[in-house]
């Protein structure tokens, strides 16, 4: 199968879907999060059912369902389904972002005409070293590109196209999900499964080309919260006991190995993310990660403890700390069903990309769905440097992805 010829439209869905603004937003506490993620939204209802996709559709919590229906004879396919994020991350600005085409790369510095002096680097993105006469695609250089997941966006719309012009390619009952907020830990949180329909998921939300994740960290929330003794700074000797001042000491005083700075592979952290407050009370969001639920009781205990030391200096003040599950590590629900895996594997194979299966240090909106009982592992999407104004990606891997999410399709309808 791996000579299959497509025509791909998977760079300009691309180029016109990063160019919405759609970042999400922690603070927020509407569903979706930010009103402007429903802009892209709207824009790939508005595509799928001119492409035919009859019943596309954005519901009230700003996700998207559509269906492209089976065309085999076979009864006992399993529905699949493919999903992306459409938010962006808050760590950096997607506004107004300039994607730029680097045409024929070389291995060369790529530089970022609205930020002179930065470059994007092979030494520093050793992936780039595999794109020598690809097409990639950077921001500016003021803003992130949005790749993570606008990518992943582009490449199942295409392959939505691909199935509904090309009736030759035998596949079961596809649906598609489109959703917000993930970026913030949320982004299925209103998902109606039942509606959904679908066996079997995966999500399109990865790196290089050819990669299968199979297992997530997992995730909780944690929250300190300090309630400080205020007092006028003029006359505050022995009586002030600020509360931002302490909040600092609390976040200062985490054990430096259990930083993301200072981990990797299968180590877990702990990653003050918000402070905010005022002299009388303060607080402090923090996430905790790690891969497994004794792990993350560990971290859990070690920052509660870290509290606990610091608040000995502040008899008049005092601190509480809550915690709350965000999501959990996909790998205990994938591995019930080894052929999820398997199928995927052969797809990448067949597109002529070498599978390699492993770890996200992260979550996706797949985490969520496999605990609410949707198995469904993360494929590559081609997304490199995301959350920041280095992201790059490559039209080949996006191509390559678009014929993976084909080849897949059809091979669950092969051994169905």
């Amino acid at each position: 199968m791996t000579d299959i010829v497509f025509k791909h439209t998977v760079a300009e869905r691309f180029l016109r879907y990063v160019q919405i603004d759609t970042q999400s937003d922690a603070q927020s506490v509407t569903q979706p999060s930010t009103e402007k993620q429903k802009n892209l939204s709207t824009l790939l209802v508005s595509e799928l059912l001119e492409m035919g996709v009859d019943d596309a559709h954005l519901d009230e919590f700003g996700y998207v369902y559509a269906t492209i229906p089976a065309n085999t004879g076979k009864k006992n396919v399993a529905t699949l389904c493919f999903c992306a994020h459409v938010d962006t991350a808050p760590d950096c600005s997607g506004a107004n972002v300039r994607p730029v085409v680097h045409r024929n790369y070389q291995g060369q510095d790529l530089s970022l005409p609205d930020a002179p002096g930065l470059s994007i680097c092979p030494s520093d993105y050793p992936e780039l070293n595999n794109q020598i006469g690809a097409d990639v695609i950077t921001a500016g250089g003021l803003t992130l590109l949005g790749a993570d997941d606008k990518a992943g966006i582009a490449e199942i719309m295409d392959a939505a196209y691909q199935f509904v012009n090309r009736p030759d390619l035998i596949h079961g009952k596809i649906r598609l999900l489109f959703t917000p907020d993930e970026e913030i830990g949320r982004g299925v949180n209103k998902v109606d499964l039942k509606k959904l329909g679908a066996e079997v998921g995966y999500t399109l939300d990865g790196g290089t080309a050819g990669d299968i994740e199979d297992e997530t960290f997992s995730a909780d929330g944690a929250t300190i919260t300090i309630k400080g003794v205020a007092s006028h700074p003029g006359y505050a000797k022995g009586k002030m006991e600020n509360a931002l001042k302490i909040a600092a000491e609390i976040v200062a005083a985490l054990p430096p190995e259990l930083s993301p700075e200072t981990t990797d592979g299968k180590e877990g952290f702990i990653h003050p993310v918000h402070i905010e407050g005022a002299l009388e009370t303060a607080t402090i969001q923090f996430i905790i990660r790690d891969f497994t639920e004794e792990g993350l009781t560990a971290h859990l205990a070690v920052l509660r403890q870290n509290m606990d030391w610091v608040m000995k200096k502040y008899p008049g003040s005092e601190a509480t700390l809550t915690s709350f599950e965000q999501y959990r590590n996909m790998k205990f629900v994938v591995d019930q069903r080894p052929e999820i895996i398997q199928y995927a594997t052969e797809a990448v194979r067949r597109a002529g990309l070498t599978p390699r299966i492993g770890s996200i240090r992260g979550g996706t909106d797949g985490s969520r769905l496999s605990q609410m009982g949707l198995p469904c592992p993360n494929l590559f999407a081609g997304e490199q440097a995301i959350h920041s104004v280095k992201e790059w990606i490559s039209i080949r891997d996006m191509e390559k992805a678009v014929q993976t999410i084909i080849l897949l399709s059809m091979i669950w309808e092969e051994k169905a």
